[in-house]
């Protein structure tokens, strides 16, 4: 008997039971070897008693073992113990989506669009390695407290008896996410697993499945026959057209690849995400009041930004005047005046200089103006300097003609005087009479 406490393999101590499905029960366990704490599988045993199982189980074991993919859980071991077949797998720490949608009944078109590229990357994965899931459902898919998402339970080596939809409570909830070629009898393909993750998306967005039956071979019949309920109004025509085609009856008409879904969902959840809060740029308009104008009704806005006008509760005209608003930047238009000529933008600005650019100019002109005065005050000292020396020059000039003028003046004098006397000297009785000729030839 399975029981909290048991050991398998000698090495896998269960601890509690966390989920059941199709093909067993899942654990939570230990690996007392390593010290870890591990996902534990146990297949159902009506499952071991079928021909060939056990060894089919165990070939695409180690085929899912390669997988390294971080949606995609990771396959640790294989073995059987007390006629147990079990499998060994990482336990991954979340709330499989089947709890969230039963705890808030629908998810946001973004937040749908996410999640279905995450998982439609980890099914590429295992397509991509020769693997088909054929049992997705929002039960298989983890999402981590981050927001990750991770593939796990993979329906491996779906046998006959598992296919047939006969045994009770075992495939229930695959019936109501098996694509119609599945339902028909044919062999599931990576197109199977791509309407089954249709079918999870559809339950995101709209609280619902889209076939409900007493049955499995009831649901199952309806996915082959009948159309889908239409998603509620609310959901966005990408969203809306990225699952009505993974949901085509035909397979050929679904999204060629799990590859391609994923792109156009991450395409969708990215546009949803970007345009959740409209832009400023493109306000509502207000409808005015018939007895007052919009401009009289509608409080002028406070802030750069144009947002949509509201109708104020404010007393009437005659009660008194609302506070003024702070004042608005020169180009500021409000929302209800007149179009512009250019289209309703302001006119451009003119562009204010920076105070870097002012300030080089200013110190340029002052460099200017004091290097012209230090040219302005060389010229008045080399004037100055200049003028001084032909002053001087011009008196020492002065002085020297004036000293030879009183020496000539004094000479002739001296001359007269000798001449004089000489004169008076030949004049002399003693002497006898004067003879001026013969003084001069004296002198």
């Amino acid at each position: 008997m399975i029981r909290p406490g048991v050991t398998l393999g000698g090495r896998y101590r269960l601890e509690e039971r966390v989920g059941g499905g199709g093909m067993g029960d899942v654990w939570r366990g230990t690996d007392e070897v390593l010290g870890r704490t591990v996902a534990v599988k146990i297949l159902l045993p009506a499952l071991l008693d079928e021909p060939g199982f056990a060894e089919r189980f165990r070939g695409e074991a180690r085929t899912m073992a390669t997988i390294n993919h971080p949606g995609v859980v990771d396959v640790y071991d294989y073995g059987s113990d007390q006629h147990l077949a079990f499998l060994v797998m990482e336990f991954v720490e979340g709330d499989a989506l089947s709890r969230t949608l039963s705890r808030v009944g629908r998810l946001t078109p973004a937040r749908t669009m996410a999640l279905v590229a995450q998982a439609a990357d980890a099914l590429q994965a295992s397509h991509a390695n020769g693997i088909v899931h054929r049992d997705v459902k929002p039960g298989n898919l983890l999402v981590r407290p981050n927001g990750t998402l991770v593939l796990t339970d993979f329906g491996i080596a779906r046998s006959a008896l598992v296919g047939q939809l006969t045994v009770a409570g075992a495939v229930l909830g695959t019936a109501s996410y098996i694509s119609p070629e599945q339902a028909a009898g044919d062999v599931a393909t990576p197109a199977s697993d791509v309407y089954a993750l249709g079918v999870v998306a559809y339950q995101c967005l709209s609280g619902h499945r889209p076939f409900e039956g007493a049955t499995p071979v009831e649901i199952a019949m309806k996915h082959v026959r009948e159309t889908p309920r239409p998603l509620p109004g609310d959901i966005p025509p990408s969203v809306r057209a990225i699952v009505e085609r993974a949901l085509a009856k035909d397979p050929a008409a679904r999204w060629p690849s799990a590859a391609a879904m994923a792109a156009v969902a991450r395409q969708a959840a990215s546009s949803l995400t970007t345009t959740v809060h409209p832009p400023v740029s493109q306000p509502a308009r207000a409808t005015p009041a018939p007895s007052q104008p919009a401009r009289a009704s509608a409080p002028r806005p406070t802030s750069g930004a144009r947002g949509a006008a509201a109708v104020p509760s404010a007393p009437p005209a005659s009660a008194a005047a609302p506070p003024v608003a702070p004042p608005m930047p020169p180009h500021y238009r409000p929302q209800s005046g007149p179009p512009l000529n250019n289209g309703g933008y302001p006119p451009p600005m003119p562009m204010a200089k920076p105070e870097g650019s002012l300030g080089r100019q200013v110190l340029i002109v002052l460099a200017v103006v004091l290097a012209l005065l230090v040219l302005l005050c060389a010229g008045v000292i080399s004037f100055l300097y200049r003028h001084g020396n032909t002053a001087a020059a011009g008196e020492i000039a002065l002085g020297d003609r004036s000293s030879s003028a009183a020496i000539l003046r004094t000479g002739v004098a001296a001359d007269r005087v000798s001449a004089a006397s000489y004169r008076l000297m030949k004049a002399d009785p003693q002497l006898g009479p004067i003879r001026p000729n013969e003084g001069r030839q004296t002198l």
